[in-house]
């Protein structure tokens, strides 16, 4: 009898061990996601900024700078929790940022000029603290997907609803390329 009612409680004990482990792993999946979020606002937000500059220099480079204010739009219209649609549409944000910025090369006062040197720097920094960002998304996403489907953290998983998240990340090849700028 006493046997019995210890192994009930060492395996009660067990499943909570799992579940909390399991809401520990969600938790952090779900703040690195808000890290991403973030940094993407920042982006967002200095884009408006690059754009209005590189106008004063390359008025004739009107649909560029158009595509990379639609694609931003389109960007923050993507819902929060859509991981698979925002790293879509911000891969594609980014490779008309690309263009942009090289359209400095072009355009040596504009290259020369200092407020757009900055929002340069501003957006480097950025992309970096976005790179991390999505980096530690996928390890916590990868961390909860291991438990979600490990045996016999997966029965537990199962039974309290938690799921695999999908890893932010680039699936177009397209997206991946760098970008081209022609004259």
């Amino acid at each position: 009898m006493y046997i019995a009612l210890g192994v009930i409680v060492l395996v009660v004990l067990y499943v909570v061990f799992i579940y909390n482990g399991l809401v520990r792993s969600r938790q952090m999946a779900e703040e690195a996601w808000s890290g991403i979020d973030v940094q993407l606002k920042r982006r967002a937000d200095l884009i408006p900024n690059l754009i209005e500059t590189v106008k004063g220099y390359a008025a004739h480079e009107k649909t560029t700078l158009e595509e990379v204010v639609s694609l931003r739009n389109k960007a923050q219209a993507v819902p929060s929790g859509d991981v698979a649609g925002r790293a879509q549409a911000e891969g594609l944000l980014g490779q008309a940022l690309g263009r942009v910025i090289a359209l400095a090369e072009a355009y040596p006062d504009l290259k020369a000029n200092q407020n757009f040197a900055e929002l340069q720097a501003s957006l480097e920094t950025m992309e970096g603290e976005l790179q991390m960002a999505r980096r530690y998304y996928n390890g916590a996403a990868r961390d909860l997907n291991v438990k979600v489907e490990s045996f016999p953290s997966n029965l537990v998983a199962g039974q309290f609803g938690f799921a695999k998240r999908e890893y932010f990340e680039i699936t177009k090849e397209a997206d991946r390329a760098v970008p081209t700028v022609k004259f």
